[in-house]
């Protein structure tokens, strides 16, 4: 029996989209992540795009489980000695970018690299309840139902 190997050429890509309303982030994260490598599919490649196209909305609507959304801390650094930053997602939610939340949580779980990159051009995070790839027809994916753990009582 022979490996299988997905030539660029031959990847089929879908759209679909996740409504995050009330939704955990983690759990979220970790099923779109999924989703962009393409590890879904019988055809999985690892050094090859075969992902599907991720369309998130109501981004700013997701939970944390437990103390997350307030003891929760992100750093960054800005290059410069003693350049690190905290901020905690309570303020990321609350501020100008809320969907930063789940394109953060989900970049930290895809390789990376130029793939990673190109796999994380795939997302789409849409703070409101549009978004404008309608013309994509994307099916819509309800997360939330698929284990009474995906969403915060």
């Amino acid at each position: 029996m022979k490996t299988f190997v997905q030539k660029p050429a031959e990847v089929e890509k879908k759209w679909i989209v996740v409504d995050a309303s009330g939704v955990v982030v983690g759990r979220l994260a970790s099923f779109i992540a999924n989703r962009l490598r393409g590890k879904h599919k019988a055809t999985f490649t690892p050094h090859v795009d075969d992902g599907d196209n991720v369309i998130v909305v109501n981004a700013e609507k997701v939970v944390f489980t437990g103390k997350k959304y307030e003891d929760k801390v992100y750093y960054r650094h800005t290059g410069y000695a003693g350049g690190i930053k905290e901020t905690n997602p309570r303020r990321i939610l609350e501020g100008r970018f809320p969907e930063r939340v789940i394109e953060k949580a989900v970049e930290r779980m895809i390789p990376r690299g130029p793939l990673g990159r190109r796999q994380m051009r795939n997302l789409k995070v849409y703070a409101g309840a549009t978004h404008p790839h309608e013309a994509q027809q994307p099916v819509a994916v309800d997360f939330g139902a698929r284990n009474s753990k995906n969403v915060k009582a």
